[in-house]
């Protein structure tokens, strides 16, 4: 494994971390790929009622 003095960055230093949500009713539908910083501001944001979650986005068929 290269050390930090040669210049070279290991596997580990350079893998990010992301968060997949999808919907769980449609998983086929694909999904979105976020950072845990925005998926922490998402979570925030839904703990403070900034989103109106008494009506759905969409019906499903």
């Amino acid at each position: 494994m290269p050390s930090a003095t040669d210049g070279k960055r290991s596997a580990s230093e350079v893998v990010q971390r992301i968060i997949g949500i999808r919907d769980s009713k449609a998983p086929d539908a694909g999904h979105l790929t976020v950072s845990p910083e925005h998926f922490a501001g998402l979570v925030a944001s839904v703990k403070c009622s900034e989103h109106d979650l008494t009506r759905a986005a969409y019906v499903l068929p």
